[in-house]
């Protein structure tokens, strides 16, 4: 009950991050791109965020195309570790291998590295 819990908690943060972008337009910078000038594989979030909720798919995806793909599989992890603490199940995610999961790092490190070294893939607007 206690990761229910902090699913409900980080999901309201988001909410009210969400309004306060929209309502004051504040946005929380990335660290790593405001002291190094480089994109860091989770830059163009909010910004793909906000453009999922308005249905435009396609800039979302220009924004971060990697987390814009992987994220249904992220959010199914979830989602399914959410039903798993109410039915008193195993989780999906802990029957998948480690080494899959430092694939799964692994490969996010590299988008960071490629989308500074090939500028189309760094978050931009059309």
């Amino acid at each position: 009950m206690k990761r229910i819990k902090n699913y409900i908690i980080i999901f309201i943060i988001l909410l009210l991050y969400v309004a306060i972008n929209k309502l004051f337009d504040f946005y929380i910078p990335c660290p790593i791109y405001s002291l190094t000038g480089l994109h860091c594989p989770g830059c163009g979030v909010t910004r793909m965020i906000y453009s999922i909720f308005k249905l435009d798919f396609y800039q979302a995806f220009r924004y971060n195309p990697l987390l814009f793909i992987t994220m249904p599989f992220f959010l199914f992890f979830i989602i399914n570790d959410i039903y798993s603490k109410i039915k008193n199940k195993e989780s999906l995610y802990k029957k998948v291998p480690e080494f899959i999961w430092i694939i799964v790092i692994a490969i996010f490190m590299i988008f960071g590295i490629l989308r500074n070294i090939f500028p189309y893939l760094a978050p931009t607007k059309i």
